[in-house]
């Protein structure tokens, strides 16, 4: 019986192992692995054979009747044959596509019309949501050929085989001619299927697909227009024309990595008077030495802000959210413990973590600006060994501490003061936990948790590599965020920026939220727990102690959130605190990297942004990721991932061309306005808010709304006109933020040529 392969075996041959049959296909030469060659004759040619039982006919005449019923088949269809030699056992062939000469024809006037329009794509990765919306515009695919893949395994299923031959070549029916010198393969092209002897049977997708793939070779020598990439290392931008679209920026590593956004952030106040630490949890490059040494300070005083904050929730007898057991004692219990077994914690340890805090505070007041660099530290480093070790005991392992009723109330008014000059004190918990990350990965890979000093020291000292490059980053991890049903969570938030130079920010009405798998609980570090990433918890079983509510595949969409926030009486924070407040995270996030990421007038990205909620429901920006995931895992991301890839197009190419386009659910939240230079002889105003700096001139300021900046030196006005218009940097450390478009009055010729 035939195999479907248009090849079957004679009565005298079987299978045969020997690897000597080539396929040489557009132009790539390819060894048929063992047992797939076919079905080979006593002669050592390839024998074909008609539909049904093998024949007993000549070689001659099965040829024959093999053409005729080709021939039959495809009457208005052109061939191109090509010879090969059958030598020394080999035999060499090309595949050859019978093409239909009205198709030719429809696509050669498809395709001239969109060369014409610059219409022309081409996507690196798996985004059919992307190509379809393309082609659904007019464009056509400029496909990208990989290598095709040997097989790494020897003996293969025949049908594997078949399979593979579809997808690469896209077939429909296969027929061999052969002839004592010559092999010939004829495919008809069209959509990957199952081998069918009538050839009139395919349907209108198969037909656009066979148009689609004739397109795309016309175009194959063409310029692509646009280009859709996973990595945004896979072009170079330098080599691409004006015109080209891409949906990358160069140096976007400064915003997508999380040693990127941890320094850049730390520039906003030359931006906007808003503390980063209200919405970007603290952060440190380990493999900085200077930052090493302030993330072991910020430890430290964390460790004491921690245990005070016990001492008080345990008096008021609080128990902390993700504990399973209430570790607070009230004032009764506390005389009971003097008669129990077990350490006991001096209460020197509270005064020593009440001066440091005052310590802390007078350092932001300026208030220790009189202290001369003689004086002596508060704590000694050993001083400091014994502090963290009696925190430990105290707070991580339940011992008893000697209290005082004055002592809480000393303790109470300290995390007041402190309150007010750390954003992150409530939602910081007791445990001092932090969360270690390598500075640019994702997807939550080699991610760790841990709340013991010298075990984060010991587990980013364990890679040298990443220490000497800075890659690692450690940031103050969030004990206690909002959990809905008693289950850790975070949000995934899409927003869009279309232009650097002025800087457009669009931001998409939906988003989803992301779930733990268990419970979340303080008792163990696992990333089960702690991390929300898809990548991480779609390998885990839910576990059977978490809420029924939560889904099984772990995803509510906004919508849903938005719902559950109104059934606990807190439905309209939605629009009025978390929206506002993750826009204006964002905002700042890139207004920050500006100066950084390379402009590009046809570039744009598309990004996700994670964040965590607090009880207050603030959102908390964690990181922002380049080329996020839009693979649709769930029922939810199969809907917004599909919707969000479909209204950055109309971004991109719509609202690129009429301003009054629809653009979806993106939603236009900040683009930089104009500012006007005025120039009277030695003044200039700005209406816009503006920062600059200029060492070279000596002028260091913050302009905000409409201000007058006068100056005698007029190379600061040459400085502004001739080089800071397009936002160029005039040398090390001399920069002037000015990226805005402009408009220009002049009075005298003297000043004219300024502009010239």
């Amino acid at each position: 019986m035939s195999d479907g392969s248009g090849l079957c075996p004679t009565k005298s041959s079987k299978r045969t192992v020997s690897p000597d049959v080539e396929i040489v296909a557009n132009g790539e030469r390819q060894s048929t692995p063992p047992g797939q060659e076919g079905d080979r004759a006593t002669d050592g040619r390839l024998t074909p054979c008609p539909d049904g039982e093998a024949s007993g006919d000549s070689p001659k005449d099965q040829v024959a009747q093999q053409f005729n019923q080709c021939e039959a088949k495809c009457s208005k269809t052109m061939s191109v044959s090509v010879s090969t030699t059958l030598s020394k056992g080999k035999v060499r062939c090309r595949l050859v596509s019978l093409l239909n000469p009205e198709r030719l024809r429809e696509a050669k006037v498809l395709v001239e019309k969109a060369v014409k329009m610059h219409k022309v794509f081409s996507i690196h990765g798996p985004y059919p949501v992307i190509r379809e919306a393309l082609r659904a515009r007019g464009w056509i695919e400029q496909r990208v050929h990989r290598p095709y893949k040997r097989a790494h395994r020897r003996h293969r299923d025949e049908s594997r085989l078949d399979s593979e031959l579809e997808d690469r070549f896209t077939v429909s029916a296969i027929t061999f001619l052969v002839s004592s010198e010559y092999v010939y393969i004829f495919l008809y092209t069209g959509q990957p299927c199952s081998f069918s002897e009538n050839a009139d049977d395919v349907d209108e997708e198969q037909d656009l697909a066979e148009l689609d793939d004739l397109m795309s070779r016309l175009v194959r020598n063409e310029m692509v227009y646009f280009y859709w990439t996973r990595r945004s290392n896979a072009l170079n931008p330098s080599s691409l024309q004006k015109e080209q679209i891409t949906n990358h920026f160069a140096n976007g590593h400064n915003l997508t990595t999380k040693a990127g956004l941890c320094v850049n952030l730390r520039n906003l106040h030359w931006f906007d008077s808003t503390d980063p630490d209200a919405f970007f949890p603290r952060c440190y490059r380990l493999g900085a030495q200077d930052e090493k040494h302030a993330f072991i300070e910020d430890y430290r005083r964390t460790a004491c802000t921690s245990l005070l904050k016990y001492i008080v929730e345990r008096e008021q007898g609080v128990q902390e959210e993700g504990t399973s057991r209430n570790i607070w004692a009230v004032r009764d219990q506390r005389k009971q413990s003097k008669h129990q077994s077990g350490p006991v914690v001096l209460s020197q340890i509270i005064d020593k973590a009440l001066k440091v805090c005052q310590e802390f505070l007078d350092s932001v007041d300026h208030s220790d600006i009189d202290i001369g660099l003689e004086s002596q530290q508060i704590l000694t480093t050993e001083d400091w060994t014994q502090f963290i070790d009696s925190y430990y005991l105290v707070v991580h392992d339940g011992a008893e501490i000697e209290i005082t009723d004055h002592l809480v109330t000393r303790c109470e008014a300290m995390l007041q003061k402190m309150g007010e000059v750390n954003p992150q004190l409530d939602i910081g918990g007791t445990h001092n936990i932090w969360i270690i990350k390598p500075g640019a990965k994702s997807r939550g890979r080699d991610i760790q948790c841990a709340k013991r000093l010298d075990q984060i020291l010991r587990l980013v000292n364990s890679d040298p590599t990443l220490i000497k490059e800075s890659k690692w980053v450690v940031q103050k991890y969030l004990e206690r965020p909002l959990l809905v049903h008693g289950t850790k969570f975070d949000l995934r938030q899409w927003f869009l920026v279309s232009d650097w130079n002025p800087l457009t920010v669009w931001f998409y009405k939906k988003c989803y939220l992301r779930f733990s798998t268990q419970p979340y609980s303080l008792h163990t570090l696992d990333s089960s727990v702690h991390l929300c990433n898809n990548s991480i918890q779609r390998h885990l079983r839910p576990s059977k102690k978490r809420h029924r509510d939560i889904p099984a595949d772990n995803m509510w969409s906004g919508d849903q959130f938005e719902t559950y926030l109104s059934s606990q009486g807190r439905g309209g924070q939605w629009e009025t605190v978390v929206v506002p407040e993750m826009k204006a995270a964002l905002i700042h996030a890139l207004q920050t990297t500006q100066d950084v990421i390379e402009s590009r007038k046809n570039s744009f990205e598309l990004y996700g942004a994670d964040f965590m909620l607090g009880h207050d429901l603030c959102p908390w920006l964690i990181e922002v990721n380049a080329s996020p995931t839009m693979v649709s895992s769930t029922p939810v991301t199969a809907q917004l991932c599909t919707a969000v890839q479909r209204d950055t197009l109309r971004v991109v190419l719509d609202w690129r061309v009429d301003s009054n386009a629809n653009t979806g659910d993106f939603q236009l939240i900040y683009r930089q306005i104009s500012v006007g230079i005025l120039i009277e002889r030695i003044k200039l105003r700005y209406k816009a808010s503006v920062s600059f700096f200029d060492a070279r001139v000596g002028v260091t300021g913050n302009i905000s709304g409409v201000s007058n900046l006068t100056t005698d030196n007029t190379e600061l006005h040459k400085l502004i006109l001739s080089k800071h218009v397009n936002n160029n940097t005039i040398g090390p450390k001399r920069q002037l933020h000015i990226v805005y478009s402009w408009w220009r009055s002049c009075s005298t010729e003297e000043e004219m040529d300024f502009f010239t």
